[in-house]
């Protein structure tokens, strides 16, 4: 109850039950310190940020190392502003480029310079090392397949229900 004895707001599906509070808090300690080791690494070693990462990898893998900034923005899991200055400041590094699509000039692109492509290249010995260290090492190798079976739940479930447009490269899982 609070002050004026009302009762506090309950959402609307409830509280988290035990199990779910336990898997919930383990995932966002995961996640926090995830994040800060990766990034932590990728800047000692290669002087790019886990940003920086996400978006070099995701244009890696693109035709030709370039995409729309729309595309890009929903591949990585990003507002399309906060990748709009992201990539702003990524081009000063000389690591991508912005401007306007050859086949539409309506369309802002995005493309990996062949600077950014060694970065990325070097950077990502290091990731690897630092992903298996941290995250495969702990986890035993039998749970591997069924980890990777939630998770991509999780992300399927995510793209449903979410707000952002789903990757151009999306497949949601058979049923």
């Amino acid at each position: 109850m609070s002050g004026d004895d009302q009762a506090a707001p309950v959402p609307a599906r409830g509280w988290l039950n035990s199990d779910e509070q336990r898997a919930w808090l383990a995932y966002i300690r995961i996640q926090l310190r995830l994040t800060y080791e990766m990034n932590r690494q990728l800047l000692a070693d290669s002087g790019v940020s886990l940003p920086d990462y996400d978006v070099l990898t995701a244009l890696a893998v693109a035709d030709d190392g370039r995409m729309p900034i729309t595309v890009l923005a929903a591949q990585i899991g990003w507002e399309r502003s906060r990748l709009s200055h992201h990539v702003r400041r990524m081009g000063t590094r000389d690591l991508v480029t912005c401007g306007l699509s050859a086949a539409d000039k309506r369309v802002t692109e995005v493309a990996l310079t062949g600077h950014g492509r060694g970065v990325l290249e070097q950077a990502a010995l290091g990731h690897a090392d630092l992903v298996r260290q941290l995250f495969f090492d702990g986890l035993p190798a039998e749970l591997i397949g069924p980890l990777t079976d939630a998770l991509e739940g999780v992300y399927a479930n995510i793209i449903k229900q979410g707000t952002l447009p789903p990757p151009v490269d999306w497949r949601p899982p058979p049923d």
